[in-house]
């Protein structure tokens, strides 16, 4: 049995993992993330209960969701750039087949749970805009199919 040999331009050839592209996208996605569950967990008006939070918060009231959806979809877009592990090799298929399937399933679960949608976090706030977070992943999803090679 032959064993294989690496050359030492073969180790040379690899970038970096963790570029400041990658780092942002990753920070992004977190921030998005944080800021829908704060919101959800720590500001929300539950039935008439005392309000809490941040005032600039209230303010936003729905908003906040837009706010923390666009963070998090931005993070994605900007992790499909070739200088990260998303935007290059078989990082794009990942991302792109992962944004699709996120997609149809946001979308299939508001469908199917769309009588009582108490019981699921963050769907429940949305209503029909959930329609809009489910195509949203999947744009974000054509954005990585962009960069297939």
């Amino acid at each position: 049995m032959a064993k294989l040999k690496l050359r030492s331009s073969e180790l040379g050839d690899r970038e970096p993992i963790f570029t400041i592209r990658f780092l942002l996208s990753l920070l992004l996605i977190a921030v998005g993330i944080a800021w829908i569950v704060y919101y959800y967990v720590g500001v929300r008006d539950d039935f008439g209960a005392a309000t809490k939070g941040p005032g600039f918060l209230q303010d936003l009231a729905g908003w906040n969701y837009l706010v923390g959806f666009v963070l998090f979809f931005l993070g994605l877009l900007l992790a499909a750039h070739p200088s990260t592990p998303l935007g290059r090799g078989r990082g794009v298929v990942v991302g792109m087949l992962g944004c699709f399937l996120l997609g149809l399933a946001w979308i299939c679960v508001f469908y199917v749970f769309s009588d009582d949608l108490s019981p699921i976090w963050v769907l429940n706030d949305l209503g029909q805009k959930n329609l809009l977070v489910g195509i949203a992943f999947m744009a974000v999803g054509f954005a990585y199919a962009t960069r297939w090679e």
